[in-house]
């Protein structure tokens, strides 16, 4: 059963007016939600309240944590889609002063991924879309997703799970809907996201179990040189944990230990 919740009631109706619809005003979270509790909620709501700080959307985050509370009873199990919006506005950009945020809480069937995927690994697409450099938006998941949508269609076949996304300087960033981790000597790499990129919320996690288990961690600006010299190659997401990465174009890779450890961990905190 799908459930849908917009501010507090269950409803499938949106007003035209919501500036979400006319601007991409706003930001969402995409929650894996097991036991009827919602995974990595602190998380979540921390990313939110950050990019509602840098938008200037006022959020009720006890409000916020309470509402995904109680949809994820209900859900039991699947993925709960957050978006908050800035609300209602008239025609023009400039939001008004006295705007009321708003809260939609939408239900889906976990998706169902082939278990190679986790297992053996993945091959990456190499996307031609680049994502544009907008420090402001840097790490934001914002609604506006309209990269990703077009990096998405460059591919319709099952030979790849997932795309490698550069900047238009020709730096990696990430995954279409994943971060994506370089293991070179030790090491372990993740890209900047201080031009693009949107701030994962298991990168965060992995970054800081990494470095309290000793692992060294460095963010950096990471070229296709990099990926050559990898050793090991992996992305994450809060769904599905993390996926290792075994081949891109001519490249291949093995599975290695790091990426099982930090994968053993996803999966415990995801409880997959």
């Amino acid at each position: 059963m799908t459930l849908c919740w917009v501010d507090g009631r269950p409803t499938e109706v949106l007003g035209v007016k919501d500036r979400g619809l006319a601007y991409g005003d706003g930001l969402f979270e995409t929650v894996l939600v097991k036991s009827g509790q919602p995974t990595l909620l602190d998380r979540h709501l921390q990313r939110l309240a950050s990019g509602g700080s840098r938008l200037a959307i006022n959020l009720d985050l006890k409000l916020l944590r309470d509402e995904c509370n109680a949809f994820a009873a209900q859900m039991g199990e699947g993925v709960l889609k957050l978006i908050v919006t800035r609300g209602d506005g008239q025609r023009g950009y400039a939001p008004a002063p006295d705007a009321t945020p708003r809260r939609i809480l939408q239900s889906s069937a976990l998706p169902v991924y082939p278990a190679a995927h986790a297992e053996q690994g993945i091959r990456l697409f190499p996307c031609q879309t680049r994502l544009a450099e907008q420090p402001l938006l840097a790490g934001l998941k914002h609604l506006n997703r309209l990269e990703q949508v077009i990096a998405r269609g460059e591919w319709r076949d099952a030979l790849h799970a997932e795309g490698l996304m550069r900047d238009t300087s020709g730096r990696i960033v990430e995954g279409v809907h994943s971060n994506l981790f370089l293991v070179a000597q030790d090491v372990l790499f993740t890209a900047d996201l201080s031009r693009c990129g949107v701030a994962g919320v298991m990168r965060a996690e992995l970054l800081d179990q990494a470095r309290s288990t000793g692992i060294t961690v460095q963010i950096a600006d990471l070229q296709m040189t990099h990926l050559a010299q990898a050793d090991e190659v992996f992305v994450c997401n809060s769904v599905y944990g993390i996926w290792p990465v075994t081949g891109f174009e001519r490249q291949h890779w093995s599975v290695g230990p790091l990426t099982r450890k930090l994968q053993n961990l996803a999966c415990r905190l995801l409880d997959i």
